[in-house]
């Protein structure tokens, strides 16, 4: 490569912009750090101009062309038009850009402002760069997936292949400890140079609502909080000059303060700026009044895209909601959801600088001074939350498949590495040690999320690779505009051109689509036919039988060669991408709906797709805490079809079950957590038969078996023997009995079908094979079930307390006893209760010898009167015992 000019602002591109900006005096310091270390970290507040002078001053310095890195499409466009501006000539000459499906460069280009998914592209595609020779990665600190690879990968290449390379971080916050180390290295770092603050002043003004708000989530934004933002606009509008910019979480929100905002005057226009909006419209909001125009005000109502990279001419004042609005990924439910939370202070205050890029400024923060120092000091990077599936297949197709070889601020979370790598595997595109297979290579190169390019992939061979580029061009777009959860309908809106800057937009995604797919099929490739016409049916037109439950073909499946009309190919194409969200209706005509992956959804109230039997959910989330997902995006299929896209889900299972309270053994076909058929089995296995009534068992407790008199005093017998012997009697406790009871019931288990013959079960007999046979031969004289009194009666001891036993027997028939008798080889008394001869209790003892001497007297006393005809002798100890009464004399 020609040598690198030593010096910066004398000649060439940076020369032809007369705009002082606050970083042009570092960007010589800047320059030579380039020069002596190849890498450097460029900090510079917003206002700053490091996104249009150091891309120019960088250019002067190398040969070769200059790309810098912009995470948002948007931001990409409007930093080319803005450097292109400041040199008086269109963008397409030494300032050039190229976005997903849009490139605007020519021969003379020296700057190229790319996406950071695009320079990824271009990494993998030629990790050596040839042709560049510096690249500068924008506003690294917002910490997009994209940026975090785009950063890891670049280091990588400068460190193989490229030393003579150039890097730059540029950074709106001041913490570049981390970039300069990833750059030049832990033992090396690369050097910071950092720029002075915004040009103008920024008066901060705490505006919090008047009463408390409710807190943000994953529902939609209090409309108390819109209520207190649009106030606010009018107060600011009020009280200052120039022009509004009020940021807010999303397009919803800004069309709903929008709304509020009407009758401002003809002198102020409202201006929305979004991701969904078209390039002309965006545009809009970011271009100039036009010179010579009435005096006019204008409100840009924005979301986090004019954070950062984006001037918006005019703006003297921010009117902050305090809001953002990130991605949340449910691993176990493959779902995601937009949840909105409060602003980080470090985005808070590029929110403000926005305000004072021209002149002085103020910025309107709708909450108080006291909860911004509770806000957290950085936004959540892009890795701690998202779905990470295109993310590894990165990783896999640069070699790195964990990526812990690679300068990444921050790696990846490993629960959520590790649910990618899976959803990979089942794609086939990584390996069981997640290397990336030929296929995951074919995956990876169409440029799309991994699921997506499944879908375009695998579905071109059955819906004709025109249509399947159609359907995911508009899957993956998520700011193409809204208004309905019918995937056909949007489809054929697009068709139609009723937005024709969407319509535009989405063919130039639908090129790039067909293109990755390769050549065009000469059959036609699954042309429309049939209901597949923009106004066409629901159903394609091939025989209806081919697709009945009981069709020739088997239960629900359809005949290969079968053309799908429009509904059914989006239906296939959503569910090649996403089998687990194939959703069957829970009962006929209604919106809710069970997904294969086991996740119950619901359509919005009054929505059009309620009522169809099967859905192809292609966008659903679900908000924390919420008991099922919201259906945002679906079509309707049919079973056949769901079968078809879901096949890797399909399971024909033999089961044998405990299942609402018995025995059901049954043939069960399953699309994941969708039973589509369910038979009697007449013959099950025996073994899983026995092993299903035990799962009863332990479910249902001890009660389904019949715990006869007989039953109930043996295992209080045993508790006993346990508590007064030691552990190595069994434990007859309900855990330690459930837990054993292959053991003590194998036997009735083997020969048990259903929950009736537990209840036949001879528990006691059952229960004495807990032991041996030591203790068996010795369990009456430790525990007798009954013991003899001197009457002569055979008394029924009470085992219902294994610490006490209980021996309950009238008096008269105790006497002759001196002690109470013992149990347990004489270890633990029985404990007597006295009975009058009524069999009424008059004492309680486990001291027969005291009782004699204290109490037996005073019962005496009491009782002999009232039963004349029993004895009541002085000395109980030298009576006879009887169980009689004294006869009555005639």
């Amino acid at each position: 490569m020609a040598a690198r000019r030593p010096g910066c602002d004398s000649g060439g591109v940076l020369a032809d912009v007369p705009l002082d900006l606050p970083v042009r005096p570092v960007l010589p310091a800047l320059v030579r750090a380039l020069h002596g270390a190849g890498t450097a970290v460029l900090v510079a507040p917003p206002g700053t101009g490091k996104t249009t002078l150091a891309p120019l001053a960088v250019a002067d310095e190398v040969p070769g062309t200059v790309l810098i890195a912009q995470p948002r499409r948007v931001a990409a466009r409007a930093a080319a038009r803005r450097m292109a501006a400041l040199l008086g000539e269109p963008v397409g000459g030494r300032i050039g850009y190229a976005v997903r499906g849009e490139r605007r460069t020519g021969p003379r280009t020296r700057v190229e402002v790319v996406t950071t998914g695009l320079l990824v592209r271009r990494l993998h595609r030629d990790p050596e760069l040839p042709g560049v020779g510096a690249v500068l990665l924008d506003e690294c600190h917002e910490r997009h997936l994209d940026a975090d690879l785009a950063l890891a990968f670049a280091v990588e290449s400068r460190a193989a292949l490229r030393p003579d390379l150039w890097l730059l971080a540029m950074s709106a916050t001041p913490q570049a400890d981390r970039f300069a180390a990833l750059l030049g290295g832990a033992h090396r770092p690369a050097p910071v140079v950092r720029a002075e603050a915004a040009l103008h002043p920024v008066t901060r003004i705490w505006a919090p609502p008047p009463r408390p708000v409710a807190a943000p989530g994953a529902g939609r934004v209090d409309p108390a909080l819109l209520d207190h933002v649009a106030g606010t606009v009018r107060r600011a509008l009020r009280e200052r000059n120039g022009d509004v910019l009020v940021f807010l979480p999303g397009a919803g929100e800004i069309a709903a303060v929008s709304a509020r905002l009407t009758g401002l005057g003809d002198g102020v226009a409202v201006l929305p700026l979004h991701g969904r909006l078209s390039a002309t419209a965006q545009d809009a909001a970011l271009r100039p009044a036009t010179a010579g125009a009435s005096p006019g005000r204008r409100v840009v109502l924005a979301t986090a895209v004019a954070e950062s990279s984006l001037t918006v001419p005019g703006v003297r004042v921010v009117v902050d909601a305090g809001l953002s609005r990130v991605a949340r990924t449910d691993l176990a439910r493959g779902l995601g959801a937009l949840v909105t939370v409060p602003v980080s202070r470090a985005a808070a205050t590029q929110r403000a600088g926005r305000a004072g890029r021209e002149a002085p400024g103020a910025v309107y923060r709708c909450w108080s001074e006291a909860t911004h120092a509770r806000l957290a000091p950085q936004p959540e990077p892009e890795i701690a939350t998202a779905d990470l599936t295109g993310f590894a297949l990165e990783l896999a197709a640069w070699g790195d498949p964990d990526g812990a070889g690679l300068a990444l601020p921050d790696p990846p979370p490993p629960a959520a590495l590790t649910v990618a790598r899976e959803t990979l595997a089942t794609l086939g595109a990584v390996d069981a040690d997640g290397r990336i297979t030929a296929r995951g290579r074919a995956v990876a190169a169409v440029g799309a999320h991994p699921r997506l390019a499944r879908a375009l992939l695998d579905g071109a061979q059955r819906v004709g690779a025109d249509r399947a580029a159609e359907i995911v061009a508009l899957l993956a777009d998520d700011t193409l505009p809204g208004g309905t959860d019918d995937l056909t309908a949007l489809w054929r809106r697009l068709r139609g051109g009723t937005d024709p800057a969407a319509t535009s937009r989405w063919r130039a995604e639908v090129r790039r689509l067909r293109a990755a797919i390769g050549p065009r099929d000469p059959a036609g490739g699954g042309g429309r036919t049939g209901g597949g016409g923009t106004g066409g049916a629901r159903t394609g037109g091939a025989d209806p039988a081919a697709r009945r439950p009981d069709g020739p073909d088997g239960p629900g499946r359809r005949a290969a060669a079968e053309v799908l009309g429009d509904d059914l190919a989006a239906g296939l194409l959503v569910g090649l991408a996403y089998p687990e969200r194939l959703a069957r209706a829970r009962r006929a005509g209604g919106a809710a709906y069970l997904m294969a992956g086991g996740t119950a959804a619901e359509l919005a109230a009054g929505s059009g797709l309620a009522g169809a039997a099967w859905l192809a959910v292609a966008v659903a989330d679900r908000s924390p805490g919420a008991p099922t997902a919201r259906v945002r995006l679906a079509t309707p299929v049919d079973e056949a079809t769901a079968r078809e896209a879901g096949g890797p889900l399909l399971r024909d299972a033999r089961e044998v079950a405990w299942s609402d309270g018995d025995v059901v053994a049954r043939e069960v076909l399953r699309l994941g957590a969708i039973e589509l058929v369910d038979r009697p089995l007449s013959t099950p296995d025996p073994e899983l038969v026995a092993a299903a009534v035990l799962t009863g068992l332990r479910e249902a407790g001890l009660g389904l078996l019949t715990w006869t008199p007989e039953a109930t005093a043996l295992r209080r017998r045993l508790a006993f023997c346990r508590q007064a012997l030691g552990d190595d009697w069994p434990d007859v406790a309900d855990p330690a009995l459930l837990a054993a009871a292959p053991s003590w019931l194998g036997p009735e288990l083997a020969r048990a079908r259903r929950r009736a013959d537990l209840a036949r079960i001879d528990v006691a007999v059952a229960l004495r094979r807990l032991l041996d046979w030591r203790q068996a031969a010795r369990l009456d004289e430790l525990a007798p079930e009954r013991l003899p009194v001197p009457s002569g009666s055979r008394i029924r001891v009470d085992y219902t307390d294994p610490a006490a036993p209980v021996l309950p027997v009238k008096v008269q028939e105790t006497f002759g006893w001196r002690d109470a008798p013992r149990l347990a080889d004489g270890r633990v008394p029985v404990l007597l209760h006295l009975l009058s001869p009524a069999g009424r209790p008059v004492a309680v003892t486990a001291d027969l010898a005291s009782f004699w001497r204290t109490g037996y007297p005073q019962v005496r006393a009491e009782l002999r009167g009232r039963y004349p005809r029993h004895p009541w002798p002085e000395d109980p100890t030298s009576a006879e015992p009887t169980r009689h009464a004294t006869p009555r004399r005639r």
